[in-house]
């Protein structure tokens, strides 16, 4: 062929396809007040996992999300994971995880988009500004329970398959859905799940993406790695029962003493971990990673603000959000069996209980934290000479996960975000676990991305939970434009 000729049908192809996309992204714009009302309605169900009384609402929302992506004409079915066993014994069936399918060409890439619909507990007492059940529009910003944690991103990507359907526009790869109720509590039955359909529903997916997370600032990111987690109970056991402490004060070793003692063996003032090992099988930073954080737009000072502190552990950004990502932290969460209601109580429980946990990091591997910590801490309290007993027990034992941020999968996300906003990401890593990713990694062997849409200040988990209106409708715009960036991966690329 002539090349002028070539050149010209080039353009062409080009100008259509910058065609759909503008026609797309005003598909988009034209319909924001229908994605807002669809987030009020899924916010509208209590789906908390949590909670077993609100199991009915978890059912529903998995119904209500299996119904939306069933009359968008997709392949749809309710996979049932089996029953969750309580504390008293009794069980309970665990809501069914959502799978779909939109597209079965064989000549175009499959991708997965994971997601869950589940939130965390949320009263109005507990200090929310608004109803944590009613989506409420503030100053372009949609509060609400789950509308960031992670009913907006789900509906995102819905909608950003469903504009493409639309207008006709075919889809330029093959969508998968795998969406759960159980992820705000440890995604029961999801690994087994998982494992019983790699060779069939996940066996012709290339690429899996996960959009449960945010950005670090105003700017989009990509997240490229997760800490695992290992939580601990330390159990401490004294007298047969709680005693008076006018009565038996200074005649018993109470347990909360040994309780506190050996807690505070676990870091130092400065944040250094004490166990022995821990420190010791971190990856090194590398020069290319230390480069990468000082690249990011953070401030140290709105983040201080935000959270409501006068100082920090690190007082300079790297090493701050080293010590955030990419290295392990000690963390304290409470002492189960102690007195704790307002008022006094002149108490010596008998038997108390500390929550603790160790983030995970490269090359860090939790069964040999799991018998660090136990030789460690039966190691402190023996020397304490005390007749109480002692158990240590690890209940969550999640390894972190970690990306190729030169996969082609990053570069296609880098390229949406620069079509979407205009700008270069930044390349981020999550505190938080997010045990799914590691999962998909170990069972499925596909590349993985973390996708985000969520703000900086969402404050999941948290009071007044939002998502921006901004962020909600670009982060549609992005998702649309990611499945394009994805469409033109070589197929030979892993």
């Amino acid at each position: 062929m002539n090349p002028q000729v070539l050149l010209s049908v080039l353009l062409v192809i080009s100008a259509v396809h910058s065609f759909q996309y503008t026609e797309l992204v005003q598909y988009v714009d034209n319909h924001t007040e229908e994605y807002v009302q669809a987030l009020r309605e899924w916010v509208a169900i209590e789906s908390d996992s949590s909670n077993v009384l609100k199991r009915p609402d978890l059912h529903r929302m998995m119904e209500t999300t299996a119904q939306k992506l069933r009359l968008m004409g997709g392949t749809v079915e309710l996979v049932d994971i089996g029953e969750q066993e309580l504390p008293d014994g009794q069980t309970l069936a665990l809501p069914k995880v959502v799978t779909a399918t939109f597209g079965t060409d064989p000549n175009k890439h499959t991708v997965c988009v994971y997601g869950h619909v589940d939130v965390q507990p949320a009263k109005l007492e507990d200090g929310w500004a608004t109803d944590p059940y009613n989506l409420t529009d503030i100053n372009g910003n949609l509060y609400g329970r789950g509308a960031s944690d992670n009913k907006a991103p789900v509906l995102a990507w819905i909608h950003a398959v469903e504009a493409y359907q639309a207008l006709s526009v075919e889809l330029p790869v093959n969508v998968k859905f795998v969406i759960e109720g159980m992820e705000e509590t440890g995604s029961n039955g999801l690994d087994a799940m998982i494992l019983a359909q790699r060779d069939t529903f996940f066996s012709d997916v290339d690429y899996i993406i996960i959009s449960d997370c945010g950005w670090i600032s105003s700017r989009p990111a990509l997240t490229y790695g997760t800490r695992g987690n290992c939580y601990f109970f330390a159990e401490v056991e004294g007298p047969k029962q709680d005693l008076h402490s006018g009565v038996y004060g200074g005649t018993v070793i109470e347990p909360m003493t040994d309780l506190i003692g050996i807690l505070d063996t676990l870091i130092s003032p400065s944040g250094k971990i004490l166990i022995p090992g821990i420190r010791e099988a971190v990856a090194p930073l590398s020069d290319e990673e230390w480069k990468m954080y000082q690249d990011i737009q953070f401030d140290m000072d709105s983040y201080k603000s935000k959270i409501g502190v006068t100082q920090l552990m690190y007082s300079n950004k790297v090493d701050l959000l080293a010590h955030r990502w990419r290295y392990p932290t000690v963390s304290v969460h409470g002492i189960e069996g102690a007195f704790s209601d307002p008022g006094s109580k002149t108490v010596i429980p008998a038997k108390v209980t500390a929550k603790f946990s160790i983030r995970q990091v490269p090359n860090m591997d939790p069964a040999m934290v799991k018998k660090q910590v136990t030789d460690y801490l039966n190691s402190v309290f023996a020397k304490r000479k005390s007749p109480n007993k002692l158990k240590v027990t690890m209940v969550i034992g999640a390894k972190p996960w970690l990306a190729d941020t030169q996969h082609p999968l990053y570069e296609a996300g880098k390229a949406a975000i620069k079509r979407v906003f205009d700008v270069d990401p930044d390349l981020i890593r999550e505190g938080g676990t997010i045990p799914i990713a590691r999962t998909f990694q170990d069972v499925t062997g596909k590349s993985i991305i973390m996708l985000p849409i969520g703000g900086f200040d969402d404050g999941m988990h948290s009071q007044n939970e939002k998502m921006s209106r901004y962020n909600y409708i670009e982060g549609t715009k992005l998702f649309i434009a990611y499945l394009n960036e994805v469409s033109q991966i070589n197929k030979t690329s892993v």
